[in-house]
């Protein structure tokens, strides 16, 4: 390997994870309470909260995990996948969710998803089921996010993917543990930018080298692959229109149910600040989803043996000739992308275990102070138990990272998107066509993970059936919550006062 390639590539890590700290270190003194530490004060404005939403959704399970194998399976129609991230997992998920989830969990005065489910309907037994839901699955969904890295790294630096775990997981304990959520938000818009930078120079450079957009179009129609349909995989729906459905309906609408996306809405300022981030977090999803997608759907032109590499080999194969500042510019895309999620995550996890298991429950007098220590330790927890399990996995070699996230997203989203959509629009929801539901999604999703072979053929694939759970429960709640008990009327008559409020604003933004 060139030395001075080696240099430019390491220089500019070095550079990346010193921004990185030097975030954490300035945002220590906007942590100094739950509140701050959990929501950043509820004051964040419209581009920290639009890119933290944008960069907690997309990681390096997109980029290596996603992008890769879909795009070998549908070819250029898995750019769909990223316009329904756009579409429906941003813009219809903030235009939806965005101004109701932040009055009401106001109102209530919830930081957390099992706090708002405990509120909601006066049940802590609830708060307590939604808290281990979310302890459980988040762990796989976390440890997804380090195997995307391991093939890109070998391939830039030739170091052991293991080193690339740990600095990982060291760099993000560091800013998270001491900045909290202002850190995280900060330094998610700045992983964003390189994120969208990044993205739009790698799709130039990698079809640049296959003659162009249109000659890399032309091969990818005469690549027969799986498909007996001549031009599949440069057709508009791709040759497998079902399972392609799926993916967009697990990725897009999976995102309403998931604890660490819902969070953002919480700690956004004002009315304003939702306007702006609708548009700022679609125009993100847009080029970066939609661009890894796209770029996935040419895996095929590229020499890669996927049944013995797997699908992780196919983005890196597609990267391996890029020049050194452009492949050290992907490899701090791709940290970017995870280190925003793993951030994310571990603070979602953290804040739920102190806040809605342990304060209360395990220690019943707890003291703020205490409940900020209490948090810091379970990030560094969190952190090194996804770090075990990536590292279990990579030896292993057994799950690749689309079914890794596929199981969890499945068991988060079938279990909390319904019963959390119903819950701000409809009265009548009730707490047991919530426990139902948790009960059904990740019912279903554990079977799936360890009996499979028992389910109908179409189910088997973890990713048909987390899409299969999340559309389950909007027939689940509604039906339950009709036959069992109506809620206590003064408890939602309070509670729904928060969208009554009358405010007065200028003609320009409402008309008479």
């Amino acid at each position: 390997m060139d030395p001075i390639e080696m240099i430019i590539k390491v220089a500019m890590l070095v550079v990346f994870f010193g921004v990185m700290i030097y975030v954490g270190i300035r945002c220590r003194r906007h942590s100094t309470d739950v509140n701050s530490f959990v929501l950043g004060g509820r004051s964040v404005g419209p581009w920290l909260t639009a890119f933290a939403y944008g960069t907690s959704y997309f990681s390096a399970v997109i980029f290596i995990g996603y992008a890769g194998q879909f795009g070998w399976k549908f070819g250029v129609a898995s750019t769909w996948i990223g316009i329904g991230n756009a579409l429906i997992g941003s813009l219809l998920a903030w235009v939806i969710l965005g101004r109701r989830t932040r009055l009401i969990t106001q109102k209530l005065g919830t930081a957390t998803m099992p706090d708002y489910f405990g509120k909601r309907f006066a049940s802590p037994s609830l708060k307590i089921g939604a808290s281990i839901i979310i302890f459980v699955f988040l762990i796989p969904y976390t440890a997804s996010l380090y195997n995307g890295l391991s093939r890109l790294f070998s391939m830039a630096f030739g170091i052991d993917y293991i080193w690339c775990i740990v600095g990982m997981s060291v760099l993000t304990c560091i800013y998270v543990v001491v900045g909290g959520y202002m850190a995280t938000a900060v330094n998610d818009f700045i992983q964003g930018i390189i994120m969208l930078i990044g993205i739009v120079a790698v799709i130039a450079s990698v079809l640049n080298g296959q003659g162009g957009f249109t000659a890399a179009l032309e091969q990818l129609a005469n690549v027969k692959g799986d498909s007996t349909v001549p031009g599949a995989y440069a057709s508009f729906f791709g040759p497998n229109a079902f399972d392609l459905l799926s993916v967009v309906i697990l990725t897009s609408l999976g995102t309403w149910g998931l604890p660490q996306m819902i969070g953002k809405f919480y700690a956004i300022k004002d009315e304003k600040s939702i306007r702006k981030g609708t548009i700022i977090s679609t125009v993100f999803a847009l080029i970066v989803a939609g661009g890894c997608y796209f770029l996935g759907g040419f895996g095929r032109l590229f020499p890669v043996d996927v049944a013995k590499e797997g699908f992780d080999a196919i983005i890196p194969a597609m990267l391996k000739d890029l020049p050194a500042v452009l492949i050290g510019v992907v490899v701090i895309l791709v940290l970017s992308a995870s280190m925003s999620t793993l951030s994310s995550l571990v603070l979602t996890s953290s804040s739920t275990l102190t806040l809605d298991l342990i304060k209360g429950n395990v220690v019943k007098n707890m003291k703020e102070n205490t409940q900020m220590t209490t948090m810091r330790v379970l990030i560094i927890f969190f952190v090194v138990i996804s770090a075990f399990i990536a590292i279990l996995q990579y030896k292993a070699n057994t799950v690749f990272i689309a079914q890794l996230m596929g199981i969890s997203w499945g068991a988060l989203a079938g279990a909390f998107l319904a019963p959390y959509l119903f819950s701000l629009y409809w009265k009548r929801t009730t707490k047991a066509a919530t426990w139902v539901c948790f009960g059904f999604g990740v019912t279903v999703m554990v079977l799936n993970m360890v009996a499979k072979s028992f389910f109908p053929v179409w189910l088997q694939s973890p990713i048909n059936c987390g899409a299969f759970t999340m559309l389950a429960g909007f027939v689940i709640v509604p039906i339950v919550s009709l036959l069992t008990p109506k809620p206590k009327k003064e408890l939602l008559d309070d509670t729904f006062s928060c969208y009554d409020k009358e405010v007065t604003t200028s003609i320009k933004e409402h008309l008479e």
